[in-house]
């Protein structure tokens, strides 16, 4: 079990507080306007995302690995949250929502507790890009007919857009007219000083714009015409567990990415500063979070990489930070509330495409395609299935993905040939070049065999190995597997099966420079004994020396003739 994460504050010093006070209040006005539009996106009222903001950074920053770490709505999240809630029926979406984070939060925390946190990283960058990247454009499109003040409309991609496009003849200048100066007046606070809290700047003159002028008599949609903020702390409760069935697929798919988004913000600050970051505590750390949001009325919540990474460039430098940062907005919900009411929808809709327009990382995009074609593959295969499934299938569709990837790497086995060059010297045979200045030996042939040699490639190894031994000719087949690792029962069965194979057709097979472990296996699974004991050459403390005791035994097994002209005689 990991250490309590917290126990570090100890070494917080008296000096570090208005640091610390300082980031959280700086974290805390980019918190608000956030929270409230992710809400949003979720389908829930705008009180949803300041609870989900409030107790869980609490919880959170106190039980996860990351000192930095700010936990609380997400945008890609918050997307899967309101898809998968609106596709039930006859359910209380505030509710469904505390169900749903109550069951994120005990995967989380139960994953943490049998250190599963290893296992994030089989899940591949381009899908977790593609999931971001379709998500953002989701994102935008869904805010489209708040800006217009429009009819909204449901479904995948192409249907809301065309619902959208079939709209406009009901579009409304008033809201387009807020949507738009929201995100003019956000683009160019951020060319005068990317410091100022544009969106907090704009949030609170649509504020005021919406009171001096009366904007709500004119038409204009504001939070309270939608719901009210109460003025207060959360409500603490227990969510119900009615419906729990119907949520396990979205709650399984809303872990993954809260842990895939929240181990990658961690990661990446950990980078800058230098911690050493513990991955099972992480997934504990998130998982409390989530059961503190399923308490308080918020939904299921991960690590925000917009706060996070504020609240490090902030000057913080203990998890006391974002703990405080949770308690401004608990401050907010008692003092502010009625002013948060006022806020026009189309201003928090102009805020969600500035997002959405930031979660397309055009350069890491590119990256991708550039990097490998299988990396643009997965990246395009995730993004599509954004845009056409529900997103909690999108989520499984790229784990799936990720371990189609993963299980493809894994059993890539590279096997070359070995034979002798100009110098007398056994080398490595240049699969682009294979003739080249080598001399090869018809009756031995020598096979370097490198990578893992689970029961996943037992099959790879055994195709290449009885292809080797059916060279015309072919007397003896020398495998060196001194840079394998992993040989388990399968494959030692595999190699035994192509032994016994070459012993049927007259031909030897001989297997070399195995470590300790590898002779166990292939020991302790009969294998050793259907190979036979004199044709294994395990790995000695002189190099290549197991080798030439092979190719010694290869070589008795020629004619005199054969062995003057076979190149090895000289190695």
């Amino acid at each position: 079990m990991f250490s309590l994460p917290f126990m570090d504050l100890r070494e917080l010093k008296a000096a570090d507080l208005p640091r610390e006070i300082m980031a959280a209040g700086v974290v805390g006005f980019l918190t608000i306007p956030q929270a409230v539009a992710y809400a949003v996106v979720a389908g829930l009222p705008p009180a949803a995302g300041l609870y989900a903001a409030a107790l869980p950074a609490v919880v959170g920053s106190f039980f996860r690995s990351s000192r930095h770490v700010v936990s609380g709505p997400s945008n890609a999240l918050s997307l899967l949250v309101g898809a998968s809630i609106a596709s039930l029926s006859g359910v209380d979406p505030v509710r469904a929502a505390a169900t749903l984070a109550l069951m994120v939060g005990l995967m989380q925390v139960t994953a943490g507790l049998l250190r599963l946190g290893a296992l994030v990283d089989y899940i591949s960058r381009p899908v977790v890009l593609g999931y971001i990247t379709g998500a953002g454009v989701l994102i935008g499109v869904g805010q489209l007919h708040n800006i217009t003040g429009t009819p909204s409309a449901r479904g995948h991609l192409l249907a809301t857009l065309s619902a959208w496009a079939g709209s406009l003849g009901q579009a409304q200048a008033l809201p387009a007219a807020v949507a738009l100066g929201t995100i003019a007046l956000v683009l160019v606070l951020r060319r005068v000083d990317r410091r100022i809290p544009g969106a907090l700047v704009a949030m609170v003159v649509s504020i005021l714009l919406n009171v001096a002028f009366g904007l709500e008599e004119r038409g204009l949609v504001a939070v309270e015409t939608l719901a009210p903020v109460p003025r207060g702390l959360p409500p603490i409760a227990l969510p119900s567990l009615e419906g729990m069935s119907a949520l396990l697929p979205a709650a399984v798919a809303a872990t993954v990415l809260s842990l895939v988004e929240s181990t990658a913000v961690a990661r990446s600050i950990a980078s800058r500063t230098g911690q050493r970051l513990d991955a099972s505590a992480e997934f504990f750390g998130q998982g409390t979070a989530n059961l503190a949001a399923a308490i308080s009325g918020g939904y299921p919540v991960s690590g925000s990489l917009s706060r996070s990474a504020l609240n490090e460039a902030a000057g913080a430098r203990s998890r006391l930070a974002g703990a405080l940062g949770g308690a401004f907005i608990l401050v907010v919900l008692v003092v502010l509330a009625p002013v948060v009411d006022r806020t026009p929808i189309a201003c928090l809709a102009g805020l969600l495409l500035i997002i959405a327009w930031g979660l397309v990382d055009v350069e890491r995009i590119r990256e991708t395609f550039r990097a490998r074609r299988s990396d643009g593959l997965a990246f395009t295969a995730t993004m599509l299935g954004t845009w056409i499934f529900s997103l909690d299938k999108a989520i499984y569709l790229g784990v799936g993905i990720s371990l189609i990837i993963f299980l493809r790497r894994a059993r890539l086995l590279v096997i070359r040939d070995l034979a002798m060059d100009g110098e007398g010297r056994l080398r490595e045979v240049d699969a682009e070049n294979p003739s080249g200045s080598f001399s090869r030996c018809e009756q031995i042939r020598v096979l370097h065999v490198e990578g893992s040699l689970f029961f996943g490639a037992a099959g790879e190894l055994r195709d290449a190995l009885d292809e080797a031994g059916r060279a015309e000719g072919l007397k003896v087949l020398i495998v060196r597997l001194k840079r394998t690792r992993g040989l388990d029962v399968t494959t030692a069965e595999a190699l035994s099966s192509v032994a016994e194979a070459l012993r049927v057709r007259g031909r030897r097979m001989m297997l070399v420079g195995m470590r300790p472990e590898a002779m166990g296996v292939l020991e302790g699974s009969g294998a050793a004994a259907i190979i036979g004991e004199d044709n294994l050459f395990p790995t000695e403390a002189t190099w290549f020396a197991a080798m030439r005791r092979a190719i010694a035994a290869g070589l008795e097994e020629l004619s005199a003739e054969e062995r003057q002209r076979c190149p090895l005689s000289r190695y």
